[in-house]
């Protein structure tokens, strides 16, 4: 039972490390990549999904959308993609959105009509080559969320802080009964070690009680050896 018990601690133990090593990872990975234009990690950006406008048919809000870097020129009708928006009412937003056709800008530069498949409404603005973030390889669903979720104070109490403190409290717990556990054999031993002090005690005396019978015996004979010895004399005379 004591043995069953034991591995199920070290089971509970082992998963609250994993879990609060992992968020930590996670963190550490989330903050330098997450949403970063300038930082990729294996050739691959990730954004997470601000709007509805794209459910319609391929991701969420709350998704997280990974992009790989491609050479805009080899973009087509039909791809989705992510550019950083210049449009004054989502300025520096990373929008991510599929290609309608191909134009140009006012400059005659190549460009992308762009729009979310859920209004079907083009987005204001031309997106030209030098905006291009890269193009739409796959999503993770409802990880942008828990990373939104993770940066507030309740999302790092709940998933970094209480599992690092239950995991002390844990080994706290282990190492007081170790000490206690410690403390019994010791006490133990030191009893022991009394209670054969003790016997070894009782049973010098025991032998000194034993020897001084024998002398006192021993002293009785040669007495009554004596006696016998000097009757005899008398006896003689």
């Amino acid at each position: 039972m004591n043995k069953a018990l034991k591995t199920i601690r070290d089971i509970v133990v082992w998963l609250i490390v994993v879990l609060a090593v992992g968020m930590m990872v996670f963190t550490v990975v989330s903050v330098s990549v997450f949403d970063r234009a300038d930082r990729s990690l294996f050739g691959y950006k990730a954004f997470t999904v601000l709007s509805d406008s794209m459910s319609k048919t391929d991701f969420d809000a709350g998704d997280l959308v990974l992009i790989k870097e491609v050479d805009p020129a080899t973009l087509k009708e039909g791809d989705i993609i992510s550019y950083r928006s210049r449009d004054t009412e989502s300025f520096g937003q990373t929008i991510t959105h599929k290609i309608r056709r191909l134009t140009t800008d006012e400059n005659g530069s190549p460009a992308f009509i762009t729009y979310g498949t859920t209004t079907d409404t083009d987005d204001r603005l031309p997106v030209t080559y030098d905006q291009v973030l890269g193009k739409y390889q796959g999503k993770i669903p409802n990880i942008g969320s828990f990373f939104f979720f993770l940066k507030t104070t309740p999302g790092y109490i709940l998933c970094i802080l209480l599992p690092f403190l239950l995991l002390i409290l844990m080994e706290g717990i282990r190492c007081i009964r170790l000490f206690r556990k410690y403390k019994a054999e010791q006490q133990a031993e030191l009893n022991a070690e009394k209670e054969k002090i003790a016997q070894e005690r009782a049973e010098t005396q025991r032998m000194m009680q034993e020897l001084l019978q024998m002398k006192q015996q021993m002293e009785q004979n040669r007495a009554n050896t004596e006696a016998q010895k000097e009757s005899d004399n008398a006896s003689g005379k």
